[in-house]
C-alpha cells in the first residue's frame, strides 16, 4: 500500500518550512479568530493541495518564496470551502472532530471562512503574485458554481452522469487542477505547462471526488458499516447514478422517493446501498475512477522524468487507494 510520506520526500523539508508559514498568514489582532483558526490547524487533514503544489514547482523548478504563497493560498481556499460546507450540510463533525459550526454556530463559522478566502487572496495581492490570484479566483468561482448547481439538482433529483461530472469538475477538480497551475506557474513555467498541468490536475481531482463518493457505499468505522451520508443530503453520486441508469421507471421512483425524504431509516439506506452493490454501482464507479487516474498519469508521464514527477504519479494512484 502506497505511504503519503514517502510520497512527501522529495519536498519533506518544504512541506515542514510551510506549516510554520501557513500559521503566521493566518495570524489575526482577533483573540477568536486565533483560537478557532487554531483549532483549525491542531486537527488539519493530510494537506494534499499544498503537497500538489510543491510537487509541481519542484517537477518544473526550484521551489521558492511564490511556491510557498502559492500553496497557503491554495489551503486557506480549502479551508474555507470546508467551513462552509460544513454549515450548508449541516456537518457537526470534521475528521473525527467537531466543526466549527458545531463549536461557534453557523455564523462564526460563516465568518470564518470568509476571513480564510479573504486571507487566501489577500496573500496573493499584497505579494503581487497577480497570476496565481487569476488561477485561485477561477477555482473560487467554479468552486461556487459547482456547489449551486449540486444545490439545484438534489433539490430536483435530476443529476445524470453529464451533470454529476460537471458538479465534481467544478466543486472539487478545479481546485486541485488550480495547485497544479500554481505550483508550475510560481517556478516560472511558460503558459502552455501551467495550462497543462491544470488539466492533469482537474482529471485527478475528478479521480478523487469519485473515491470520496465511493466512500459513502463502503464498510468503515467501528461499527463497520456505510453511512449512507449522502443519500440522506440528497446527494446523487455516481453509484447510485449508475442505477438509476439501468433501472425502470417504478424502481427509479422507489429510489428517488428514498432520496427526496432525505431517509433516516436505516433500514431504509441500507437497502439502497445494497442495492447499488447488487447492481454494480460501486464497480461502474471505481472503473471511472482509474480511467481518469490513468489518463492523468499518461499525460504526466510527457513531461521529463524526474523525482518530484515520479512521486507526483505516485500521489495520483494513492488518491485512489486511500482508505479516507
Amino acid at each position: 500500500m502506497l505511504k503519503l510520506d514517502t510520497i512527501k520526500q522529495p519536498v519533506a523539508d518544504e512541506l515542514k518550512q510551510f506549516e510554520s508559514f501557513f500559521r503566521d498568514a493566518t495570524k489575526s489582532d482577533i483573540t477568536l479568530l486565533n483560537l478557532i483558526v487554531n483549532y483549525l490547524i491542531r486537527n488539519k487533514g493530510k494537506q494534499i493541495r499544498p503537497l500538489f503544489v510543491f510537487l509541481s514547482a519542484k517537477m518544473h523548478g526550484k521551489i521558492n518564496r511564490s511556491t510557498f504563497l502559492a500553496a497557503t493560498s491554495i489551503e486557506l481556499l480549502h479551508s474555507a470551502t470546508l467551513v462552509h460546507d460544513d454549515v450548508t450540510d449541516d456537518s457537526y463533525e470534521r475528521r473525527g472532530k467537531l466543526s466549527i459550526n458545531a463549536i461557534w454556530r453557523n455564523k462564526i463559522a460563516v465568518l470564518i471562512g470568509d476571513f480564510l478566502l479573504s486571507k487566501g487572496l489577500l496573500i496573493a495581492t499584497k505579494e503581487k503574485e497577480y497570476e496565481t490570484l487569476d488561477i485561485i479566483s477561477e477555482a473560487v468561482k467554479e468552486t461556487i458554481e459547482g456547489e449551486l448547481l449540486q444545490s439545484e439538482k438534489s433539490r430536483k433529483l435530476d443529476i445524470d452522469e453529464a451533470t454529476y461530472f460537471e458538479i465534481i469538475s467544478k466543486k472539487t477538480a478545479s481546485l486541485i487542477g488550480s495547485s497544479l497551475a500554481v505550483g508550475a506557474h510560481s517556478v516560472g513555467a511558460d503558459t502552455a505547462v501551467i495550462e497543462e498541468m491544470k488539466q492533469i490536475g482537474i482529471l485527478a481531482g475528478l479521480a478523487f471526488q469519485i473515491r470520496d463518493d465511493i466512500f459513502d457505499y463502503e464498510e468503515k468505522g467501528i461499527i463497520g458499516k456505510p453511512t449512507g451520508n449522502d443519500i440522506k443530503e440528497q446527494k446523487i453520486t455516481l453509484p447510485l447514478i449508475h442505477v438509476l441508469k439501468q433501472s425502470g421507471w417504478i424502481e427509479r421512483q422507489r429510489i428517488l422517493n428514498v432520496v427526496r425524504r432525505k431517509n433516516k431509516r436505516k433500514d431504509k439506506v441500507n437497502q439502497l446501498i445494497n442495492l447499488v452493490h447488487e447492481k454494480g454501482g460501486i464497480e461502474y464507479a471505481t472503473l471511472k475512477m482509474n480511467e481518469y487516474c490513468e489518463m492523468a498519469i499518461e499525460r504526466l508521464s510527457k513531461f521529463p522524468q524526474n523525482e518530484a514527477r515520479d512521486a507526483l504519479a505516485l500521489l495520483f494512484r494513492y488518491i485512489i487507494t486511500r482508505k479516507r
